[in-house]
């Protein structure tokens, strides 16, 4: 049981980081871009940017990417473009560069909002998976499958390892915050 826990509340941290990945900061990471679909090879391909291209830095606000297959550069730029990730794509020497404007102060606030909103929505899962988890303690507990002191014992342990779990999430949400405030 608790190794159902730890398992399903891994991939719950997982998936938070996964996502806080996509929301840009005041450097700009290929992690910002490398997860938009592009419809390539005339509509037949359904393909994530990372699958068809390298995805670098140059400088704090701009983003290289250089396709594998240079007949896709059309199909990326597009894909870009209707992100809207308030960069425009420029074509230059069979790569695209990502230019980012500075995050204003309004735009900085409004990112940490969405970073606390996916923060709780994680929290509220875990809360879930913990109700479900003592739920299923009690009913061993009134089947007479565990003692009372076992009981008490397995609700202790899940309110510990939730308490940790909140823990490392208030601390993935402090970093993402701080990398956003940051000018």
């Amino acid at each position: 049981m608790d190794d159902h826990f730890r398992k399903n509340a891994n991939f719950i941290i997982e998936k938070l980081k996964e996502n806080l990945q996509s929301i840009r900061t005041g450097i700009v990471t290929p992690a910002l871009v490398e997860n938009i679909i592009v419809e390539t090879y005339n509509g037949q391909t359904k393909l994530k940017l990372l699958e068809l291209s390298a995805i670098t830095n140059s400088g704090p606000q701009t983003l290289v990417i250089s396709p594998f297959d240079l007949s896709t550069i059309k199909d990326i730029e597009k894909a870009l473009i209707s992100t809207n990730l308030g960069a425009s794509p420029v074509i230059q020497n069979n790569q695209i560069f990502l230019k980012f404007p500075p995050l204003s102060g309004e735009r900085r606030e409004k990112l940490a909002k969405i970073v606390t909103q996916l923060v709780e929505e994680a929290r509220q899962k875990i809360r879930s998976l913990r109700d479900d988890i003592r739920k299923s303690i009690k009913i061993s507990f009134e089947k007479k499958e565990i003692s009372q002191d076992e009981k008490f014992r397995r609700e202790k342990e899940i309110d510990i390892e939730t308490q940790k779990i909140n823990e490392i999430i208030e601390e993935i949400k402090k970093k993402k915050l701080n990398e956003i405030m940051h000018i």
